[in-house]
C-alpha cells in the first residue's frame, strides 16, 4: 500500500526527527495533533506520536509546554463516551502525549504546582470515563487507553507537586479503573502497564502500608467474588486478578529501585492471590471449572 503520509513528514522522519526550520513550529504541532487522531498506524503511530514525544524530550517545547499539554488534555473530551468508534484514538494518544510532557516539566520544572494538579485531575477523570478499551484494533493499529493512561500516570507519579495525598488518589483511580465493568477483560498487556504505573507510586515511599493493605484488600475481595453462574464471572473477577498477579511480579523480578515497603506489600499480595485463588494456591483438588 503506497504512503498516505506527506512528502513533508516523510523527510521529517528520514531526517531523524529533526525540527524543520522552514515552517512554523505551530503550524506543524497543529498538523501533528490531528494525526494523533488518525485511524492510519503510519500517521498515528509512525509520524505523530513520536514526532511529538521526541521534540518534547529534546526540549523544542519547553517555553511552549503549558499550551501543549493543554491541547493534549483537550483531546480528552473528544469523543469521550463513545465505544467501537475512531474517536478513541484522539484520546488514547493525546494522554500518551501529555504523559511526555509531564514527563518533561517532571526533568526540567517549567510548570507550576496548580497547572501539573488540574491537568492530573483532566486526566484520572478522563480515565474512570473512558469507555473504549480496545487495545488492538484490525486494520488501525493501537488504541490502548487503558494502557496509555497507565503510563501517563506513572509520569504524574514522579512529579514533585504529587504527594502522599495526590499518589494515594492515583492508586485509587488505578483500582477503579480495574473494577470497573467491562465487556472483555484485557488482554493486551493492560495490568503489567498498569502495574508499572502503580510501582512508579509505591517507589515514591509516601504511601505507608497503613493505606496500601486496604488497598489491596478491595481488589482482592472483587477477585474474590463468588461467580453467579448468569455471567461470565471473569468479566468481575478477571481484571483484579490480572493485575494483583502482574504487580507482585513486578514487585518481585523489577531490577530497578523497589520500594520501601516491598517486603511487607509482597506479603499482603501472597495473602490476597490465595484468597482470590483457593483452588489454585492450596493443596486441596477441586473440580473448579
Amino acid at each position: 500500500m503506497a504512503s498516505t503520509a506527506s512528502p513533508f513528514w516523510q523527510q521529517v522522519v528520514r531526517d531523524g526527527l529533526r525540527v524543520p526550520t522552514d515552517r512554523p513550529l505551530g503550524d506543524m504541532t497543529a498538523e501533528l495533533t490531528a494525526m494523533l487522531g488518525s485511524t492510519e498506524p503510519e500517521l498515528r503511530d509512525g509520524i505523530a506520536y513520536p514526532t511529538l514525544a521526541t521534540w518534547i524530550g529534546r526540549g523544542v517545547y519547553d517555553d511552549l509546554l503549558s499550551g501543549l499539554g493543554d491541547g493534549m488534555v483537550a483531546g480528552l473530551s473528544v469523543g469521550l463516551g463513545e465505544q467501537g468508534t475512531d474517536t478513541v484514538f484522539r484520546r488514547a494518544f493525546s494522554v500518551l502525549v501529555l504523559g511526555c510532557c509531564i514527563s518533561r516539566n517532571n526533568e526540567v520544572d517549567r510548570l507550576s504546582a496548580d497547572k501539573v494538579l488540574e491537568w492530573g485531575d483532566r486526566l484520572t477523570a478522563w480515565y474512570v470515563r473512558e469507555k473504549d478499551l480496545r487495545g488492538y484494533v484490525r486494520t488501525s493499529g493501537w488504541a490502548h487507553a487503558v494502557a496509555h493512561g497507565a503510563d501517563a500516570i506513572a509520569a504524574l507519579a514522579a512529579s514533585p507537586h504529587f504527594g502522599k495525598h495526590e499518589l494515594t488518589v492515583l492508586l485509587d483511580v488505578i483500582a477503579d479503573r480495574i473494577l470497573l465493568p467491562v465487556a472483555h477483560v484485557f488482554t493486551n498487556g493492560e495490568p503489567d502497564r498498569l502495574a508499572a504505573a502503580t510501582m512508579a507510586i509505591l517507589r515514591r515511599d509516601l504511601v505507608p502500608l497503613s493505606v496500601l493493605e486496604p488497598w489491596v484488600a478491595r481488589l482482592a475481595g472483587v477477585a474474590a467474588r463468588p461467580p453467579h453462574h448468569d455471567i461470565d464471572p471473569f468479566l468481575t473477577t478477571g481484571n483484579p486478578e490480572s493485575f494483583l498477579r502482574a504487580l507482585y511480579l513486578a514487585l518481585t523480578l523489577l531490577q530497578q529501585r523497589q520500594p520501601a515497603c516491598r517486603a511487607d506489600l509482597l506479603l499482603t499480595l501472597v495473602d490476597a492471590l490465595r484468597m482470590s485463588n483457593p483452588f489454585y494456591f492450596t493443596d486441596v483438588a477441586t473440580g473448579q471449572h
